[in-house]
């Protein structure tokens, strides 16, 4: 999918449903949040959030005072709607956020992370081009000795979300897709109910980079 179709795609998304109202919507992201803390996350560790949109990671961060938290996004109205939501429940703590709307493949960093999160971002990437730009981002922006931590639809999970076709992993083909800069440290399956109450299988995997 082309760059300016995949940002149109994901502003109607934002634009015409609420948090709540799509699949991927997790009133608590506890098996990220025990992750990036597994990870050895400390209050001072830059942590971004690809394809962050409107998720309660942030919250979550804040509230447990990391201080240096990034959210990525391709939708400006999912940042707006989460950045409102986070002045509104945590005030002058929410200042601590950095927001960048932005293609996951084609951004540029201005600074290198600690930790990278991403939570059903890197499955919707099904063309290799696309998938080898991420790539190469991720390995410039993760700091030697800093943990990636991605999640996608596992082998057994859903074929397509959001009416798109997704690439399902299980942690060795995410390995090998990622190469051997990044080493797999651990890995484990999630069962996420939608909403409406359906099951999602995703995978977890964590990846410490390691040059």
């Amino acid at each position: 999918m082309e760059d300016a179709s995949r940002q149109a795609h994901w502003e109607n998304v934002y634009t015409t449903k609420g948090e709540n109202e799509v699949s991927w919507f997790q009133q608590n992201p506890a098996p990220s949040l025990e992750l990036i803390v597994q990870a050895g996350a400390v209050s001072n560790s830059a942590i971004i959030d690809i394809g962050g949109g409107a998720s309660r990671l942030v919250d979550n961060l804040i509230e447990q005072e990391f201080q240096d938290v990034t959210v990525l996004d391709l939708s400006g109205a999912a940042l707006a709607a989460a950045k409102s939501r986070l002045e509104s429940r945590l005030g002058a703590r929410a200042e601590r956020v950095h927001w960048i709307v932005a293609d996951a493949t084609t951004f540029e960093h201005v600074k290198s992370y600690d930790i990278w999160h991403d939570r059903a971002a890197f499955h919707f990437l099904t063309d290799e081009k696309d998938r080898t730009a991420y790539i190469a981002r991720l390995k410039r922006g993760l700091k030697i000795g800093g943990h990636a931590i991605i999640a996608t639809f596992a082998l057994d999970g859903p074929e397509k979300c959001s009416g798109l076709p997704v690439a399902r992993y299980d942690s060795a083909s995410l390995g090998q897709a990622l190469g051997t800069a990044l080493k797999l440290v651990h890995t484990q399956r999630h069962e996420h109910a939608t909403p409406w109450g359906s099951r999602q299988i995703f995978q977890f995997s964590v990846f410490r980079r390691e040059g």
